[in-house]
């Protein structure tokens, strides 16, 4: 008898021990309870952002690094933060954010994101080199036709992530006419990102005094003669693109690249080499720029003297010793 009053006696506590919520003490008794999931979240502009759960919660705390003043939050499923000013286009914070539901389920996520900018210049890929010789790494060169702020700005390639973009832009003012340059190693000492107004920064090896030099941490090989590169806007919209091939053919040996070609050719951003794509069409390596013949000096450029289309003809290889990353192409062509 004297056992059976012990196990009452701690029944209670050891309930109580394991429910540190209402949803705790539900699961013991049978009943269902969720925890809040986090879902997504969204910069809606440069003064708000709002952070999706899978119920209605509400915020116990929420902090910036670095520090961002709030103006209101909103409670839901669909948490509104408002910023008492604005955030710098492009720039990267971290959300600390702890919420709780009705039942007292609490959930603590970390977001690393970056604010909105609605300014993204309109630019286009203007030279890549795909070939690395020490101390020349490999590069992929903009142009930028119209002006705007860099910040958040995405750079996809196959041979990386069809959904991961392999680098996301600083916040960086730029000009239209303006030579950006983002070197795909960084090898040497010097080699710093130019964000500001003043392009002499960079040290490094073929950094241009009036080009605007980015360098991408890191020594690995990262874009190859056969693969597809494309840029992205916060709302995933593609502003340029481009497709290379080492080799003519009916069909892709690269099942990532085969992947990104039939997205891009989904999406309608590469496009045949005569005409307008048709519905549903799909590049061909036939159909894409043809790397072959490409080496360390000999670059993949596009030809600026004719309007900036996404199509293989508008690219060539230029000759032996004629790569200009920073620069106006070299007209001179590669003759195999």
């Amino acid at each position: 008898m004297k056992k059976h009053i012990r196990f009452l006696f701690w029944l209670p506590l050891l309930i109580l021990a394991a429910c540190s919520t209402d949803a705790g003490l539900q699961q013991i008794l049978g009943l269902e309870a969720e925890a809040p999931v986090f879902l997504d979240y969204r910069p809606v502009s440069s003064m708000e952002m709002v952070f999706k759960f899978s119920t209605p919660v509400r915020v116990v705390s929420l902090d910036f690094e670095p520090s961002v003043e709030i103006e209101s939050i909103e409670d839901g499923s669909e948490v509104t933060v408002s910023f008492a000013e604005p955030l710098e286009e492009g720039s990267r914070i971290t959300a600390d954010i702890l919420v709780e539901d009705a039942n007292k389920n609490t959930l603590n996520v970390i977001i690393p994101f970056r604010a909105r900018n609605d300014r993204m210049p309109l630019l286009v890929f203007n030279e890549l080199r795909t070939e690395y010789t020490k101390p020349k790494v490999e590069f992929v060169e903009f142009y930028v036709l119209e002006a705007g702020n860099l910040g958040a700005m995405r750079l996809f390639t196959a041979g990386h992530s069809l959904s991961d973009p392999l680098y996301e832009f600083p916040p960086a003012e730029v000009a239209a006419g303006e030579y950006i340059v983002l070197h795909l190693r960084t090898i040497e000492e010097g080699c710093v990102d130019e964000t500001g107004q003043d392009l002499a920064l960079s040290k490094g090896t073929e950094a241009q005094n009036d080009a605007r030099e980015l360098w991408f941490p890191g020594t690995s090989k990262l874009i190859r003669k056969t693969d597809a590169l494309w840029i992205m806007d916060q709302d995933d919209q593609i502003i340029d693109a481009v497709l290379l091939s080492e080799n003519l053919g009916s069909k892709w040996e690269n099942n990532n690249v085969a992947a990104a070609a039939e997205f891009l050719g989904g999406k309608n951003v590469w496009l045949p080499a005569s005409s307008d794509a048709e519905e549903n069409w799909i590049p061909a390596p036939s159909d894409a720029v043809i790397s072959q013949g490409t080496t360390n000096t000999r670059t993949i450029c596009r030809d600026e003297s004719l309007p900036p289309e996404r199509r293989a003809g508008n690219w060539y290889i230029t000759a032996t010793s004629s790569a200009s990353p920073g620069k106006t192409n070299n007209p001179k062509r590669y003759t195999p």
